[in-house]
C-alpha cells in the first residue's frame, strides 16, 4: 500500500504503485480541481466564471477523495505574500490529513506578465518580450518568476502561450509572442527553460488553432487548413516541447474545422503524443470540458463531456471538477468509459506529483513570504522593457531636447496603460479600487518630468469613449509647445472591458474611440507631434505617418515603461526593438501577416487591396546606422539532409553604440505547394560601439526549409533556396542562394527546428 512512498522507485513506479492503492473515486479526484474561494469573488477573469461559481460546493466535499490541483490560490483575491502562504499551506496540510491517502495537490497560477498576485513584479506583455528579439533575456525573466512562484509553494504556471498571430484584430494579441512560428518557437522555448529548470512546470497554451479563429473573434470556429496548422501553428509547440522540456499543455477553447479542441484525439493523443512522444499532462483550459456541453454542443451531459475530452487525451480538469466527477464514474461503472482512460490520466498526473517531490514520505508544504517586486526582478522588467521599445520612424526630432514638451493622451499619465490585461492590476484589482495598482509604476509623464524641464500633461480623450470635450485644451497646449508628445493605445482589459486582452476583439484597426481624430488635431496644430503607441496590437497609422515627426511603437511594456519610454524619447537610451508583427497601413480589408505566399502580397491588376503594411515584420530604426556586407553562403550545392552556413558583416556605421538585430529570411523558390515569399529562418542582436563590425554566422540545416507536402508529409526536397540577410522583412540589402541537391526526405519529428548562430567581433 505504501510503495509509492520510496523514493529510490522512479516517478513512473511511484505512481503506478498508488494507482494500484486507489479506489475509482480517488483516480477521478486527482483528474480535478479546486478553486477555493472562488464562490464569493465578483466579476470574471475566465469566461462565464460568474456562472460555473453558482453551482460550487464546499472545498471539503471537492478534496473529499483527494484532489489533482489546487487553482489560483495567490490569483483569486488579493492576498499578500504572507498570507497568500498561510492560505495554501492551510489547504495542503487539510488535503493531506482529510484524505485517506494524503496526497497533496500540485497549485497552479498564472504568470504571463510576471506572478499575477498582489505585489508582484509587472514584466512587459509577451509581445513586447518578443520586440526584444532576446532569447536569453526571455530565459532570465522567466527564471526569476519561477522561482518567486517556487518559493511560495506554486508548483505550475499557465504560460507561455504560443498562439501565433494570423489577425491583429484578435483580442489576445497582447498575450502572444507575435506572427513568426520560428520567432514564437525561439522566445516560447526560452520562456519554457526558465520555468523549467527551476522546477515550475511550464504550461503551453492553447493547443492549437485558438489565434486563428473566424473573424479574429475570441472562441470562434477556426476553419485552417492541416498544412496550416502544421507548418505554422504547430511548430512552437513541438519545439517548447522538445527543446525546452514543457511538462504541460492547455487546450484551446476553439473547434478546428468542427471538432472541438478539448474533444480531439487526434490533436491531443495523434500528433502530441504519438508523434512528438510527448510525456506530460494535458490540462484544460478553465471550464472547456464543460463548454463541450453548453457551447459545443457535441455532450449531453457533463459525464459525457467528460468522457469525450478524458479520451481524446486531457488529462486534468481546470479550475473546478465539473466533468471528472461522480456522473463520469458512473460512466465507467456501467462501462461505457474505460477505466483504463482514467488510469492512463491519473498516472500522468502522479507520475509528476512524483517528480515534484509531492509524493514524498513526510511530506510538509514548503514556503515563505518573499519580496514579490524585488529590486533584481524589476532590473529585469526595466531591461526588457527598454529593449522592446521600437522606434518605427523619426524625421530628427528625437531624441528630445530641452524646451516645452506637451505630453497629449489618453495613455500619457495612466501606468496601467503598461501592464496587459494577464497582470495583476488589469486582472484582479479593477475590482478592489482602494487597492489602486499594487506595485511602483510611474507614468510616461512622470517620468519624462525626471529628464526635461518643462513637461505639461492633457489627457484630449478616453481610450474608447467618444468624449471630445478635451480637445480644445489638448491642441492649444500643442500649439503653444515645442513639441508634442501624443500618447495613445490601449487600456487592457478581460471580455469587453478594455480595448485590448481577452474578449476584447476589434472590429477594425484604427485606434480605439476618437483617439485617430486627437491625433488628426494636433498634427493641424504645426507643432512637431511625436506619436506614441502603447498598445497589444498593431494599429494602422498611415492615416498620421506622413505628417507625424517621429512615430514609436510599445507593445505594453510594463511597470518599467514609463522610464523605458522616457529614456527612448530623450535619447538615454538608444531604441533597438524591432516589431514581432507588421504595422498596417489601412485599418479594414487586410489583416493579414507577413508570412504569405506570392497572392497574399499585394497583386495589382488583380484585386484593388493593397496589403502592403505601413512597417514590416522585423522593422526599428535607432539613433545609430548600420550597414551590411560581405554576405557568404558555404555552398551552392547542399544535399536534402545536410547543412552549410551563411555568414555576414554588420557595421554600426554610425556615432552611438547601440544594437542591432540581424536577421536571415529563406525563400523556397518553387514547390508543389505555395510557399512564403520571405520566413524567417534565423536572427541575433548584435552590440556594437560606433565604428565597430562583428561576423555573424548562422548554421543552417535543410530541414529548416522542410514544408507539409500535397500528401500532407512534411519534407525536404531539392531546388533553390535564396537567402536573404538584413534589417527587415522588407530591407534585405544582402542576397544570395544554394540549391538543395538528391532525393526528396521526409522530415519528421527529429528534424532540425533550430538555426544556430555564432557573433564574432571584428577588429579587437
Amino acid at each position: 500500500m505504501t510503495r509509492w512512498l520510496d523514493t529510490a522507485l522512479s516517478p513512473g513506479e511511484r505512481a503506478d504503485a498508488l494507482l494500484a492503492a486507489m479506489t475509482l473515486e480517488e483516480k477521478i479526484a486527482q483528474l480535478g480541481s479546486a478553486w477555493p474561494g472562488n464562490q464569493e469573488v465578483s466579476g470574471n477573469v475566465a469566461p462565464m466564471q460568474d456562472v460555473f461559481a453558482r453551482g460550487g460546493v464546499p472545498f471539503e466535499q471537492v478534496r473529499a477523495d483527494g484532489i489533482g490541483h489546487l487553482t489560483r490560490v495567490f490569483g483569486t483575491a488579493p492576498v499578500t505574500a504572507a498570507d497568500g502562504v498561510e492560505r495554501l499551506v492551510a489547504l495542503q496540510r487539510e488535503i493531506v490529513a482529510e484524505t485517506r491517502l494524503g496526497v497533496p495537490a500540485i497549485v497552479h497560477e498564472e504568470c504571463l506578465t510576471g506572478f499575477t498576485t498582489l505585489g508582484a513584479t509587472v514584466y512587459p506583455t509577451a509581445l513586447a518580450w518578443a520586440a526584444t528579439f532576446d532569447p536569453g533575456l526571455v530565459e532570465r525573466m522567466a527564471t526569476a518568476i519561477a522561482g518567486d512562484m517556487r518559493a511560495v509553494g506554486v508548483h505550475q504556471g499557465l504560460s507561455p502561450v504560443l498562439d501565433v498571430v494570423r489577425d491583429y484584430r484578435w483580442g489576445r494579441v497582447e498575450e502572444t509572442l507575435g506572427e513568426d512560428p520560428y520567432l514564437v518557437g525561439t522566445l516560447g522555448t526560452a520562456y519554457v527553460r526558465g520555468l523549467e529548470k527551476t522546477g515550475v512546470i511550464a504550461t503551453l497554451k492553447h493547443f492549437a488553432g485558438y489565434s486563428a479563429s473566424r473573424g479574429a473573434r475570441n472562441h470562434a470556429p477556426v476553419s485552417i487548413g492541416p498544412r496550416e496548422l502544421r507548418d505554422v501553428i504547430l511548430p512552437p509547440f513541438e519545439r517548447a516541447i522538445r527543446d525546452g522540456g514543457a511538462r504541460s499543455v492547455m487546450n484551446a477553447y476553439v473547434d478546428l474545422d468542427g471538432v472541438p479542441a478539448a474533444a480531439n484525439a487526434a490533436l491531443l493523443t495523434g500528433i502530441l503524443r504519438d508523434e512528438w512522444d510527448f510525456d506530460g499532462v494535458v490540462v484544460s483550459d478553465y471550464w472547456a470540458i464543460a463548454f463541450l456541453k453548453s457551447m459545443h454542443r457535441v455532450a449531453d451531459g457533463v459525464g459525457t463531456a467528460g468522457a469525450l475530452a478524458l479520451a481524446a487525451g486531457i488529462d486534468v480538469e481546470l479550475p473546478d471538477s465539473l466533468c471528472y466527477g461522480k456522473e463520469l464514474a458512473e460512466l465507467v461503472r456501467c462501462g461505457d468509459v474505460p477505466e483504463d482512460l482514467v488510469d492512463r490520466a491519473a498516472r500522468r498526473l502522479l507520475r509528476q506529483k512524483a517528480e515534484l517531490g509531492l509524493l514524498d514520505p513526510g511530506w510538509v508544504p514548503k514556503a515563505e513570504p518573499i519580496d514579490l517586486d524585488s529590486p533584481r526582478n524589476r532590473a529585469i522588467a526595466r531591461e526588457i522593457a527598454e529593449k522592446s521599445v521600437v522606434l518605427l520612424a523619426n524625421d530628427g526630432v528625437l531624441p528630445l531636447s530641452a524646451g516645452k514638451v506637451a505630453v497629449v493622451g489618453p495613455c500619457a499619465d495612466d501606468p496601467l496603460a503598461f501592464m496587459g490585461c494577464y497582470s495583476y492590476p488589469n486582472h484582479v484589482l479593477p475590482r478592489y479600487p482602494e487597492l489602486g495598482i499594487g506595485v511602483a509604476a510611474p507614468s510616461l509623464v512622470d517620468s519624462l518630468r525626471r529628464e526635461l524641464p518643462d513637461v505639461s500633461v492633457h489627457e484630449g480623450c478616453p481610450v474608447r469613449d467618444e468624449d471630445r470635450s478635451g480637445f480644445a485644451d489638448a491642441v492649444a497646449a500643442a500649439a503653444a509647445a515645442d513639441v508634442c508628445v501624443a500618447v495613445v493605445g490601449d487600456r487592457a482589459g478581460l471580455f469587453g472591458r478594455g480595448t485590448s486582452g481577452e474578449g476584447c476583439d476589434a472590429p477594425d484597426l484604427s485606434l480605439p474611440g476618437v483617439q485617430d481624430e486627437l491625433l488628426d488635431a494636433l498634427l493641424a496644430t504645426g507643432t512637431p507631434v511625436v506619436i506614441v503607441v502603447v498598445s497589444g496590437r498593431p494599429y494602422a497609422l498611415g492615416r498620421h505617418a506622413g505628417r507625424a515627426a517621429a512615430l514609436v511603437q510599445a507593445f505594453m511594456p510594463g511597470e518599467e515603461g514609463g522610464s523605458a519610454l522616457a529614456g527612448v524619447l530623450t535619447g538615454r537610451i538608444t531604441p533597438s526593438g524591432r516589431l514581432p508583427v507588421q504595422i498596417p497601413r489601412h485599418p479594414g480589408g487586410s489583416p493579414g501577416t507577413y508570412l504569405n505566399p506570392p497572392l497574399g502580397r499585394n497583386s495589382e491588376g488583380i484585386s484593388n487591396l493593397d496589403p502592403t503594411p505601413l512597417f514590416p515584420f522585423g522593422h526599428g530604426i535607432s539613433y545609430t546606422t548600420y550597414g551590411y556586407s560581405d554576405l557568404r553562403v558555404e555552398a551552392a550545392e547542399v544535399p536534402t539532409d545536410g547543412q552549410l552556413s551563411i555568414a555576414v558583416t554588420v557595421h554600426n556605421t554610425g556615432d552611438r553604440a547601440g544594437e542591432e538585430t540581424v536577421q536571415l529570411y529563406l525563400h523556397d523558390v518553387q514547390a508543389p505547394v505555395t510557399r512564403p515569399v520571405l520566413e524567417l529562418a534565423g536572427f541575433a542582436r548584435v552590440a556594437l560601439e560606433p565604428g565597430r563590425a562583428a561576423r555573424v554566422t548562422f548554421t543552417v540545416h535543410a530541414d529548416r526549409t522542410a514544408f507539409t507536402g500535397p500528401d500532407l508529409r512534411r519534407v525536404v526536397e531539392p531546388g533553390t533556396v535564396e537567402v536573404f540577410v538584413g534589417h527587415s522583412a522588407a530591407d534585405l540589402p544582402c542576397r544570395g542562394s544554394f540549391d538543395l541537391t538528391g532525393p526528396v526526405r521526409e522530415a519528421g519529428h527529429d528534424r532540425v527546428l533550430h538555426t544556430p548562430v555564432e557573433v564574432r567581433p571584428l577588429g579587437e
